[in-house]
């Protein structure tokens, strides 16, 4: 396991070159006082970063919950049909919650599901809100806009609404995640290099019009492009699903010959990518990204020279647990300083995939593979985005 520090003198030229309409938000540089220097210059480096990116001070830094522990909180799910979201509500349910309601700071999760229905998830939410039955929402992977009022309306009543795997731009939410773009263009430049930086690729991504997917995206695609030899063939969109990712691509790959030499494809479509390439009988089969799904993973399991490394841009597990840990803390009091908590991507070479999956792995798994919260977002990291840090689990709800 190790934490991947990019080059970024010598990639940042080339970005800023690239994409040179992308300006971030104004930085609240005072915030990140007491992050480490160099997971600051790394993961908020700005050229790297997303224009919209909230990255002001939040009006939590001197708040605390009105309500007193043990508190309910909201999840407004968007979607729940991908081994993704499966993954995040097994960790949720099966961990998060029975850990906290055994510290008598959580009773229940309310959760919703949209199906993807900005409307419905407004109306999930303020029926949240009006019910007075949440003191908290969290949210995942949501239109960048769609809720902004919402989540204003419910931080009027005392209900702060965080964000996971995504942002929003309403400036009273709170967001965590992996810089997005940052690990686009790592894999976008990692897989070029992979190839001897010529070649013709695909890229495909989650959800267009979604944060985390639009973020990605534009990553790949700068990351590409500072190859002059390496072609953008095909753009496909998987909706963060194998299946669709097998179907789009087997229906693009009939209609199209020519060699392909790698895909760059968001997680959590891999799995189905590789399946649609085996199916194809193309042989070799070009790398593709690998982001944590079991299937997939256990195919470079069974054929070491396959890839290099596996990246992990949004663990579906940690990235859950991070966010609720977060929340929990702000409900607490802990006060943090900035909208957008980012932590850098973490990758698994493979011994650390064979320390995980043996030979006779299935390569139709639906399972994931989490790096770990403390090996991907220690404690010691997150306190350092908090006014007054502590260990959340040592709270006492007796004092609030």
């Amino acid at each position: 396991m190790k934490i991947i520090k990019l080059l970024i003198a010598f990639f940042a030229a080339y970005f800023v070159t690239l994409v040179s309409n992308v300006y971030a938000q104004e930085l609240c540089e005072e915030c990140l006082a007491n992050v480490p220097e160099d997971m600051r210059d790394y993961v908020y480096n700005m050229d790297y970063m997303d224009k919209d990116q909230p990255l002001g001070p939040t009006v939590m830094r001197d708040w605390k919950s009105p309500s007193k522990p043990p508190w309910t909180i909201g999840y407004a799910s968007t979607y729940a049909g991908n081994t993704w979201r499966k993954g995040a509500m097994e960790r949720l349910m099966e961990v998060v919650l029975p850990k906290w309601r055994a510290l008598g700071m959580v009773d229940d999760i309310l959760i919703t599901q949209s199906n993807l229905d900005d409307s419905l998830q407004i109306q999930q939410m303020r029926q949240m809100i009006d019910g007075g039955v949440v003191d908290a929402i969290i949210i995942c992977c949501s239109n960048l806009t769609a809720l902004n009022k919402t989540i204003e309306y419910g931080w009027s009543k005392g209900i702060p609404t965080l964000s996971f795997t995504g942002f929003t731009t309403s400036p009273v939410s709170i967001n965590t995640s992996v810089n997005y773009r940052l690990v686009g263009v790592y894999i976008g430049t990692w897989l070029a290099e992979l190839i001897g930086e010529k070649g013709n690729v695909v890229v495909m991504d989650g959800i267009p019009g979604y944060s985390a997917s639009d973020q990605q995206s534009d990553g790949m695609l700068a990351g590409l492009a500072m190859y002059p030899d390496i072609t953008v063939v095909g753009h496909l969109a998987h909706n963060w699903t194998s299946q669709v990712a097998q179907k789009e691509l087997s229906t693009w790959l009939a209609s199209h010959p020519e060699e392909i030499h790698g895909i760059a494809v968001q997680s959590s479509g891999e799995t189905g990518t590789l399946q649609a390439l085996l199916q194809s009988g193309r042989d070799p089969i070009p790398p593709i990204a690998l982001g944590g799904e079991l299937g997939a993973l256990c195919y470079w399991r069974q054929n070491p020279d396959y890839i290099d490394e596996a990246i992990y841009a949004w663990p579906p597990g940690d990235e859950i647990q991070l966010g609720f840990e977060v929340m929990m803390r702000t409900l607490q009091g802990q006060g943090p300083k900035i909208q957008s908590i980012l932590v850098g991507p973490a990758t698994k070479s493979f011994d650390d995939i064979a320390a995980v999956l043996d030979e006779d792995c299935d390569r139709n798994s639906t399972g994931w593979d989490n790096p770990g919260l403390e090996n991907w977002a220690p404690s010691s990291y997150v306190d350092a985005f908090f006014e007054r840090p502590a260990d959340p689990t040592k709270y006492d709800p007796s004092s609030h």
